[in-house]
């Protein structure tokens, strides 16, 4: 098949959760499909860069993310029906080059990933025209979503598969009733109570008109089930590359050395969850483990760290590298492997990959939420207090034969049910399934 992937960001590097589910999918597929690729990017250097995306892609073309000022962003925040996802990426010249690949080719499948893409893809060229406040036909009378008006045009549009990787409305629920219950986060859960609203709308909206779509995991597929009854949504998981991701780090790459009781955890860390997660860990459940092991050291470990970040390097206990090329030498480099997660969706990438390097796990519900056939005690701990959280690091902190156990039964799960090989067939059968019916 001739499928188009749309993709927020180039999908190379793989460092962060979007570009890694986005590389592995179009790896996977590329082997038995004509893929081609139009991408938001933030410079065209990152294109140069990006030398196993072009050995996969029969095609790449970019667009330079659009600019939108912090005043805009806040006016809409009243102004706009649309939520702020909506707004990131709506751009001419990505209409122009899109409308040019669909006239130059006949694709068979346009994969749509994200929900910030959906927008430009609906809006401008897909198989409904999208109107902002309302939806018509073209008697001028008002329908509901599920009934749109086609725009006039000799393009044959293929069938569009949207690929939720977070039902994303969720996320912004759990982010509101994280910050409503602390004061000082009351602007930010406003913010979130905005986002949840128009969210609802707008994301039922999408999965209206997508021919099909797909979700990360059993819970987000219920929960767009839950803003649209009835809705067909395929479950296709994200998954791990377990011969890159193992405990055997190149000598190039195993020069670091962090200390014998330390706790990691990795992640994009101006990314809203992630942020919530190291600033919870490190005031309510970090104290609590220094009173049994005051050894401890605490390493927060991704690109771009929020500004409420770096200030906890405040404790000599705690450290945060910024950005780094490869993150499995802290990985391997970890006593305990935590996954402090109060607020997102979808599925966590980072614990698959820890979990692939054989690490023991701390994590809370949510942090391993949607991983079907996941036990508690057996391939992780769970815990969702601080206290809870600190007891089971602290047990495992002092238990390196169970640490050696809970890492490899780890390593199986992700082994025999996260592989990306045995996940992309998945979306192959999505692919069979939609051409047979036309």
């Amino acid at each position: 098949m001739r499928i188009l992937f749309l993709t927020p960001q180039l999908p190379y590097p793989p460092h962060q959760g979007t570009t890694i589910r986005n590389y592995n999918l179009i790896a996977n597929l590329a082997p038995r499909h004509d893929i081609h690729l139009l991408s938001f990017v933030h410079s065209q250097d990152e294109v140069a860069r990006a030398t196993p995306l072009h050995q996969h892609c029969r095609h790449i073309e970019t667009v330079l993310v659009p600019r939108r000022s912090p005043w805009k962003r806040f006016l809409s925040l009243f102004l706009s029906p649309l939520p702020d996802m909506a707004l990131r990426l709506p751009s001419a010249e990505f209409t122009t080059k899109l409308r040019a690949c669909l006239e130059r080719e006949r694709f068979d499948v346009v994969q749509i990933e994200g929900l910030e893409m959906a927008y430009p893809w609906m809006l401008e060229v897909g198989s409904w025209k999208l109107e902002v406040r309302s939806w018509k036909l073209d008697d001028g009378t008002r329908h509901p979503a599920s009934n749109l008006q086609r725009p006039i045009s000799n393009i044959q549009y293929p069938i569009s598969i949207f690929d939720d990787h977070n039902a994303e409305y969720v996320l912004q629920q759990r982010a509101f009733e994280t910050d409503i219950r602390q004061p000082r986060r009351w602007v930010a859960a406003l913010y979130s109570l905005i986002q949840w609203k128009k969210l609802s709308r707008y994301e039922a909206t999408i999965c209206r008109l997508a021919n099909q779509v797909v979700a990360v995991s059993e819970a987000d597929k219920a929960a767009l089930q839950r803003l649209v009854p009835g809705l067909e949504v395929t479950v296709v998981p994200n998954g791990v590359d377990t011969e890159f991701y193992n405990d055997q780090i190149p000598m190039t790459k195993s020069q670091l050395v962090i200390g014998h009781w330390s706790l990691v955890f990795t992640g994009k860390m101006d990314f809203r969850p992630n942020v919530d997660a190291a600033l919870w860990f490190c005031r309510e459940v970090l104290p609590l483990i220094q009173r049994k092991v005051p050894e401890v050291h605490f390493y927060i470990v991704g690109q771009s760290p929020h500004r409420r970040v770096l200030r906890l390097v405040e404790d000599p206990a705690v450290t945060v590298t910024g950005y780094v090329d490869d993150v499995r030498p802290y990985i391997a480099g970890a006593s305990v492997y935590v996954v402090p997660l109060r607020i997102g969706g979808g599925t966590r990438l980072k614990l698959l990959e820890a979990m692939a390097m054989g690490k023991a796990i701390v994590s809370t519900s949510l942090g391993c939420e949607g991983f079907e056939g996941l036990v508690s005690s057996r391939e992780l701990a769970i815990a969702d207090t601080p206290q809870e959280f600190a007891r089971r690091v602290i047990e495992l902190l002092d238990d390196a034969a169970r640490r050696e156990r809970l890492g490899q039964a780890a390593r199986r799960f992700v082994e025999e049910r996260y592989e990306w090989r045995h996940i992309v067939p998945k979306l192959d059968q999505v692919y069979e399934t939609r051409m047979s019916r036309g």
